[in-house]
């Protein structure tokens, strides 16, 4: 088993002559939770779509667990896109059924068990539901997967602050030894409590990769603070 889940090589993305990503380097570990931080247009949800196979790179490459984004890849990653990408036309239930017969690691149980906590009736069908509530099934079926790599993009932007709770405890549940979390979030606060590690991105570069023991003990601070000093807001 490879220590390094996720790792950037040279990793750039171009669209036509504007550059979304610049020559990306870094390196991810296993059993960390690692919050991919940056303003609007930075680059966050371009480097976690190519990771997905959803673009491809101009130059460089992406690898996970030592391969190249593709079907070997998708059997360990489970990803939470930034908008709604389920059938409407389906019934929680029958979401659940999908993901169990198309995901090997997939947990029906924690699924029905998350629906019953946050409160979501399997019998409706996506398309009755509130933009929160659907965002809080597509979270569901994401992190029901007994995953090596989970990347969560904008996990929490349209629900409360009480199921923002619920969604941290959640991920702290799937944390182990051998999993590692990318939470790409601009709620820096909210999720601070729960990172190892965070990744600074903008201009489509990365401009600092620290553990949080590190910022606050040799920049005094908390993340968000420097977060805000970093990038001015």
């Amino acid at each position: 088993m490879n220590e390094i889940i996720f790792e950037c090589k040279n990793l750039s993305k171009s669209y036509g002559l504007k550059p979304a990503l610049k020559n990306i380097n870094f390196n991810l570990k296993r059993g960390k939770i690692v919050g991919l931080l940056g303003p609007n247009g930075s680059g966050k949800t371009t480097l976690i779509k190519i990771a997905n196979e959803l673009l491809t790179p101009t130059s460089g490459e992406i690898l996970i667990d030592g391969k190249n984004p593709g079907v070997d890849t998708k059997k360990i990653v489970s990803y939470l896109p930034d908008c709604i990408s389920l059938p409407d036309w389906m019934n929680i239930r029958e979401l659940i059924t999908f993901y169990k017969g198309f995901y090997e690691n997939f947990k029906e149980d924690k699924a029905y068990e998350m629906t019953k906590n946050l409160g979501i009736d399997v019998e409706a069908k996506l398309k009755t539901l509130s933009k929160g509530n659907k965002e809080k099934v597509q979270l569901i079926l994401t992190m029901s997967r007994k995953a090596d790599l989970y990347l969560l993009d904008e996990p929490m932007g349209g629900v409360d602050p009480a199921t923002r709770d619920y969604i941290l405890n959640t991920i702290i549940a799937n944390y182990n030894e051998n999993s590692t979390v990318v939470i790409s979030t601009h709620l820096i606060a909210d999720v601070e409590k729960v990172l190892d590690e965070v990744i600074f991105i903008n201009n489509g570069e990365v401009v600092l990769q620290k553990t949080v023991d590190d910022i606050r003990s040799n920049n005094g601070m908390s993340v968000d603070a420097l977060f805000r000093e970093v990038f001015k807001c």
